[in-house]
């Protein structure tokens, strides 16, 4: 007979499939240990969503209609939920099963790569919901990160308190459908500004098909697609590639980016040459050129 004690012991459900890390399954949640490719700082901080906030050394926000708190310690990373979130949502939305240590080697096709890429070790691409990478980074044109997130949980709090059908409540980011029910007005007094309009056009297209089967378009493809959205221009079309559609081969160009790209690279310089590890050569590109020049 198994003892209460024994039975409550942590589970080792065994090695995950990217880059030799362990999951622990604990009265806690899951523990993840060899995190070395895992900051949940990193991955949160460097502009890829816009849910997730830090207090007292622990991250809060939600995804999938799931909350969760992530929990970095010198040992691993704890995220505080059910067995069956971690595997159903959060193995997927943090991309566990992507070797991150090979995919750095991959990128360092230079030194600055190869300094970037040293710098940035732990950030991972976020596997977001479409509508909701779409919708904030809509959101997030002329914006700073402050203001995104104040318009975001506005949103979510409205569409949860008013009687919308269908009424969704929570952690749930309001779906397309529910945005449709909001007027222009009510999007604007919500923070939105001008970008409501572009709001209710994206969700409609949600809503109507005129977004889907974008996976398996070529990505110059599905850019152009994204494109006929309002409001949606190269850069946020390719950042909700990467982060909404998990597009790997997306390679957003910001102010930022761009000066790296000026300073860094040669006139000449593809970033095809990454191939489909070029979303998280961007992310280690944007962390680095940030930090160099005193703003990250």
């Amino acid at each position: 007979m198994i003892s209460r004690d024994l039975d409550k012991r942590p589970r080792i459900r065994g090695i995950l499939e990217g880059g030799g890390m362990k999951a622990i399954h604990t009265g806690d949640g899951v523990f993840i240990t060899d995190t070395e490719d895992f900051s949940p700082a990193l991955t949160f901080s460097c502009g890829q969503c816009f849910r997730f906030t830090e207090t007292d050394g622990a991250w809060r926000g939600a995804a999938f209609g799931r909350d969760l708190t992530v929990t970095e310690t010198p040992g691993g990373v704890l995220l505080s939920c059910p067995e069956s979130d971690f595997y159903g949502v959060w193995h997927d939305y943090f991309d566990l099963g992507r070797d991150y240590a090979a995919a750095r080697e991959r990128v360092a096709v230079n030194d600055f790569m190869r300094a970037a890429a040293g710098f940035g070790r732990g950030i991972r691409i976020l596997r977001q919901d479409f509508w909701e990478a779409l919708c904030s980074f809509i959101i997030s044109q002329n914006n700073n990160i402050p203001r995104i997130r104040g318009v975001i949980t506005r949103l979510c709090a409205y569409c949860a308190d008013a009687d919308l059908p269908p009424r969704q409540a929570g952690a749930a980011f309001p779906n397309a459908a529910t945005v449709l029910r909001l007027s222009v007005d009510e999007l604007r007094g919500l923070g939105a500004g001008y970008r409501a309009e572009y709001i209710l056009d994206a969700a409609r297209a949600v809503e109507n098909g005129a977004l889907s089967g974008l996976s398996e378009m070529t990505v110059d493809g599905a850019r152009q697609a994204l494109m006929r959205v309002r409001g949606v221009g190269v850069k946020v079309a390719d950042c909700v590639l990467l982060y909404g559609l998990g597009r790997m081969d997306a390679f957003p160009l910001d102010v930022w980016m761009k000066r790296a790209l000026s300073e860094r690279f040669a006139e000449n310089f593809d970033p095809r040459v990454f191939g489909g590890d070029a979303g998280i050569a961007q992310q280690y590109i944007f962390h680095y050129i940030r930090y160099l020049h005193g703003r990250a």
